[in-house]
């Protein structure tokens, strides 16, 4: 075929060359084709609509203006004559806009005579909306106090959040007339700042507008405006809080010294204001709001530590906290007070106490505290957090470890006395010493596992008097959690979150019950529909508090806080599993019946299946994602056809994925098979991972390891006498003391070793220290040389500099001297030539005389 193509095209270029008159016509034909389809497709209508005119997003009965053609020079003429005015940028196809319309609308409803609103489509491309600003989502709050703003609303978009927030940009400054209201706004949890301005020499002193915009700011950065900002007047009531100067910011502080804004440091700016509360401030509980999108908010505060989480219903309009809210942060309060001496606004005590816990690897039950005792008159204790130098630490630590470590049981105290506290003083301050504080600590049981004690108590086996020491009763009454911060390693964050904000997540982490019986007022009044729950990200963990009927919430959350801090913490690993992930609203779900081939597992049916005492369990470890595990499927199902009649032996499947296991049975890859004979329980065996998974090696893998084969010698399905079992439990529980004995034995040498260790490097480190002396001085001195050497050549330089000066005016005054002495020559050679003249002149008339 492209043979005959290309003899055509050379008959045609031939035709062509011999008739040149034909090459023409056809180019004359193609451009008036060209031409003729250029002027049709010109005069062709336009195949796309034009965009449709907007039309009104909010309805005409919302006080709300709506600039539906994106009118912003109108925004900037609304905005100038109202004091407060909210803007609400908007997406008319955005179904985020649509949801939050209604909400806007009932906001609107209920101050339409103290704030402006005003709604501009800033999706109409027409629009000046669209040309000036570029958002990346809809919709945007803006709010403007008077020309304070914009200050953009970045919580939840519903109506009680948002009407919490304007009201607090209406009233940004809370007015403290009295000792009673002053003492009443500083009693709350929540951080508080107050300013001290006399309103006698002018109407409005200047710092004011300032701090009110510092207020402002505060708002910026939190929507929420958990910091407070309150105003006196009044010279007696600013001196309760020790304010004394006027236009004065004093930031209040419970567990250390409350601080006033150092103007002498730092300029008196609303920038500077708000950047100074946010770095100085004390959180006791703080409020989480995950935005709903793509965010590691939640990931950057766990990050942090071991975190509790308290869902509870949270009502933003209400003018003073929750009762449920305000007992856990008076429970936060006594939980962060170390020393059961929080600093009120009118304390008069002359020291201050800075707190830290140091960190002992190498002891798990004893906990070192060091407190830094610093007079309130120092210069170092208004304006200098607390803080412990690296060396201190060094020193510190090298003795908490002689202190905690080698002190005879008999020795080691319970509480802070004389006899496990010792007083160093602070090489590094002239104002201070350190008191440093050794003990143990004992973990704490609640009252299920109190019952549960005498029993354990009675067993047969009783642990050696090295081993771990008996747990004790949980402490009684307010003391028990008070200062609990300073007696462990394992400090907890406390974090509350709006449960009907964030009931999905509390889902996720264990919750269960109705939703709307969690939101309901009353119960949450109760405390019954608090979700408390502690997540520990480093250790991949979380704990659901689980409340008893009787108890308080109060009682519970102590309870909770103290079993979780105890060294060896009873709390259990809360587990989740494909029940719970399907039952999300609380709901009961019959569980389907077992598959009559395989066992599919779940985390609340594992621990029952796998332990069954009189059959073999051949469990099968896959996921859903698995691409090999789909694989094998078909060798799973074969062999449990072949082992469908025998009674002794299970075969059962568990998807890892959705379901939670303990850790002592997981795996660290997929597929994996795991044998839990009869009998042997704490003997499982692992499929060797360089053997294939086939029928013939998984029937022999059985057969070798299936307690009815090699342990032929246990009793029989049957037997009712578990003596025998009970005794086998007992020998290897023997085994394993003596095995911990002899670690325990391995691990106190490889301590003394390491303690030797330990001051051998302390012994280096003095000397290195006084190397470090002899060589700071000698640094000293060649800094001395150094500069008297600096100081000479400065000397010279400047001598130099005199003496080019004086050569240059020197050389000034020869030049003039050489043109005063040409001149001066050129005027005696004029006076010779003269007298000479005058000389000749005098002679010719003497000689015409004669």
């Amino acid at each position: 075929m492209l043979r005959r193509v290309r003899q055509s095209l050379r008959q045609v270029l031939f035709l062509m060359a011999r008739r040149p008159g034909l090459l023409c016509g056809t180019i004359v034909l193609g451009v008036l084709l060209l031409l003729a389809v250029h002027f049709t497709c010109s005069h062709a209508k336009d195949v796309v609509a034009a965009a449709r005119p907007p039309v009104r997003f909010f309805s005409a009965e919302a006080p709300v203006v709506d600039l539906y053609l994106g009118q912003l020079d109108q925004v900037e003429r609304l905005r100038s004559v109202a004091e407060v005015s909210l803007i609400f940028f908007y997406a008319p196809w955005c179904a985020h806009s649509m949801a939050a319309r209604q909400e806007v609308q009932q906001v609107a409803k209920n101050l339409a005579k103290q704030v402006q609103f005003v709604a501009v489509n800033c999706w109409w491309n027409h629009g000046k909306c669209r040309k000036q600003h570029r958002f990346y989502q809809y919709p945007i709050i803006h709010l403007f106090y008077r020309r304070f703003g914009p200050i953009e609303y970045k919580g939840p978009v519903v109506a009680p959040y948002v009407e919490s927030f304007i009201l607090r940009v209406i009233t940004p400054l809370t007015y403290l007339p009295s000792r009673a209201t002053l003492e009443e706004f500083l009693s709350c949890h929540e951080p508080r700042v107050v300013g001290f301005f006399q309103f006698n020499s002018s109407p409005q002193p200047p710092g004011y507008t300032t701090y009110l915009s510092s207020a402002l700011q505060a708002l910026k950065r939190d929507f929420r405006g958990v910091i407070r900002f309150g105003v006196v007047t009044s010279k007696q009531v600013a001196e309760a809080i020790s304010l004394k100067e006027d236009e004065a910011v004093y930031l209040y502080r419970r567990f250390n010294s409350s601080l006033i804004f150092p103007r002498r440091e730092r300029d008196f700016t609303s920038e500077a204001i708000c950047s100074w509360v946010f770095e100085h401030l004390e959180t006791v509980v703080q409020w989480l709001q995950p935005p709903g999108t793509k965010s590691r908010l939640l990931e950057r505060e766990l990050r942090k530590g071991p975190a509790l989480l308290l869902f509870l219903p949270h009502n933003p309009l209400m003018s003073r906290p929750s009762p449920t809210l305000q007992q856990v942060a008076d429970i936060a309060v006594r939980y962060y007070s170390c020393h059961n001496n929080n600093h009120s606004s009118l304390d008069k005590s002359s020291h201050s106490l800075c707190c830290q816990s140091l960190i002992l690897p190498e002891s798990s039950t004893s906990v070192c505290e060091v407190c830094l005792r610093l007079p309130r008159s120092s210069p170092t204790s208004s304006s200098v957090r607390c803080s412990f130098s690296s060396s201190a630490q060094g020193a510190l630590q090298s003795y908490l470890r002689h202190c905690c470590l080698h002190r005879p049981p008999a020795v080691s105290v319970k509480t802070a006395t004389s006899a496990g506290c010792s007083n160093l003083l602070n090489g590094y301050s002239p104002f201070g010493q350190y008191s440093a504080c050794c003990r143990t600590v004992e973990p704490q049981l609640n009252e299920s596992q109190a019952k549960e004690e005498p029993d354990l108590q009675r067993a047969p086996l009783t642990p050696p008097p090295s081993s771990i020491p008996p747990s004790s009763a949980p402490q009684q009454g307010a003391d028990g959690i008070t200062g609990l911060r300073c007696r462990t390693n394992r400090t907890l964050r406390f974090y509350v979150l709006d449960v009907a904000l964030n009931w999905p997540l509390a889902v996720r982490l264990g919750a269960t019950g109705n939703r709307s019986a969690s939101l309901h007022q009353d119960a949450g009044a109760r405390g019954d529909g608090v979700f408390a729950t502690i997540v520990n990200l480093k250790d991949e963990v979380n704990y659901v508090l689980h409340r008893s009927p009787a108890a308080t919430l109060t009682e519970s959350l102590e309870a909770f806080i103290s079993n979780f801090s105890a060294p060896y913490s009873l709390l259990q690993r809360h587990l989740v599993g494909e029940e719970d992930r399907r039952g999300g609203e609380g709901e009961t779900r019959q569980h389907s019946p077992p598959r009559l081939l395989i066992t599919e597992l779940t985390t609340s049916s594992f621990l029952p299946a796998v332990m069954d005492l009189e059959k073999d369990v051949l469990l099968f470890y896959y996921t859903q994602w698995c691409g090999f595990c789909s694989v094998l499927n078909h060798v799973i199902i074969q062999l449990a056809r072949l082992l469908q009649g025998n009674g002794t032996v299970t075969v059962a499947r568990v998807n890892v994925a959705r379901n939670d296991l303990p850790w002592e049975f997981m795996v660290d890859h997929v597929p994996s098979i795991l044998l839990f004979p009869k009998y042997r329980k704490h003997s499982s065996v692992k499929f060797p991972d360089d053997l294939p998974i086939t029928l013939p090696n998984l029937l022999r893998f059985i057969l070798q390891h299936s307690g009815s084969v090699q342990y032929a010698d246990k009793p029989a399905p049957g037997s009712s006498d578990p003596g025998t079992v009970l005794r086998a439990e007992f020998l290897a529980l023997q085994r394993e003391v003596q095995a911990l004995r002899h670690a325990r034995e391995r691990l106190s040498q490889q301590l003394a070793q390491l303690w030797h260790d330990d001051r051998g490097l302390t012994f280096d480190a003095l000397g290195l220290e006084a190397q470090n002396t002899e060589l700071r001085s000698e640094r000293r001195s060649l800094e001395e040389q150094h500069r008297e050497t600096s100081r000479q050549l400065e000397e010279a330089a400047r001598r130099l500099e005199e003496l080019a000066d004086a050569s240059e005016s020197l050389l000034n005054e020869n030049t003039l001297l050489r043109v005063l002495l040409v001149a001066l020559k050129d005027r005696t050679d004029v006076k010779e030539q003269v007298e000479v003249e005058r000389k000749e002149a005098e002679q010719k008339r003497s000689h015409m005389a004669s």
